[in-house]
């Protein structure tokens, strides 16, 4: 069972990827660093914007920064995204389970098993 410290990194994470342009950086930074205008470039915003979107994936611990010389390239830090992925994982195990056990109860139904 999470412990509240665990529910509210995984909260945080979640937040943090329930938006696309987030969503979008942290794919394009699992191909490798990129500066804060790199992974602006694309889109049609100010960099304050991206900034800010970089921050709140900071938070969420799915992104850091480095300083090399005058740049602070921002990297993936993947250890964020095992943790919500374990968190799926255990719980399509837990449903799947449950289905699997709905299957079985409604089958001895049809069979006229009512136990």
């Amino acid at each position: 069972m999470p412990t509240a410290l665990d529910a509210t990194r995984l909260d945080t994470v979640f937040t943090a990827l329930a938006d696309p342009t987030r969503r979008d950086i942290v794919q394009r930074l699992g191909s490798g660093e990129a500066t804060v205008k790199e992974l602006a470039e694309p889109y049609a915003m100010t960099m304050q914007a991206v900034s800010q979107h970089i921050r709140v994936l900071e938070r969420a611990g799915l992104v850091s920064r480095t300083r090399h010389r005058q740049s602070r390239p921002c990297r993936l830090e993947p250890a964020a995204l095992e943790t919500a992925l374990s968190w799926i994982e255990e719980s399509r195990r837990v449903w799947s389970e449950r289905m699997d056990r709905l299957d079985t109860h409604l089958a001895r139904l049809q069979d006229g098993d009512d136990r």
